[in-house]
């Protein structure tokens, strides 16, 4: 009798805080998208940076999606700059002689993203994301593996801002 209520009353909890997770919800009817190249309008500029990230875009779009990626016209449409670039201390060592402790690089994104088949899905918006070095190899080494941690985020925010319903 007690494993029988034991049974009733966690059915009757589970099925009362039921959870969905939706994932991206792309309209059916949508097919295609287009992504063009964003330009790096940062004050710093970083030649291969425009090309990583407009390449992790398509990744994301690739990976986690049916849609096919056109060059022209697609139903959906990702365009935008690198608006900011910079890298900045985030701690400091020593009082007597200040030297940095830490370093963060931050990058910033402006998307315009035109949903063609509903326009109430269309946004235009920036995104930042940072990442921290910390002391001890030097920034230069590490700068592959921040900008591509970065990208990854960032892809996540807009692919998320326009297929996800969070």
């Amino acid at each position: 009798m007690k494993i029988k209520l034991f049974g009733l009353l966690i059915i009757a909890a589970l099925s009362s805080c039921a959870y969905s997770f939706g994932g991206a919800s792309i309209p059916a009817e949508m097919k295609t998208v287009t992504v063009r190249i964003f330009e790096n309008n940062a004050p710093l500029v970083v030649p291969t940076l425009s090309n990583q990230f407009t390449e992790a875009v398509k990744t994301r779009i690739r990976n986690q999606t049916r849609l096919s990626i056109t060059p022209n016209e697609g139903q959906a449409i990702f365009e935008g700059r690198i608006t900011g670039y910079d890298i900045k201390p985030i701690a400091l060592q020593s009082n007597s002689m200040p030297t940095a402790a830490g370093n963060r690089l931050t990058i910033t994104v402006a998307v315009k993203f035109t949903n063609t088949l509903d326009s109430k899905g269309s946004f235009e918006e920036s995104f930042t994301r940072y990442y921290d070095f910390l002391n001890g190899a030097s920034i230069q080494s590490l700068l592959p593996a921040a900008i591509e941690n970065i990208n990854k985020q960032l892809t996540e925010d807009i692919f998320n801002r326009a297929f996800a319903q969070w």
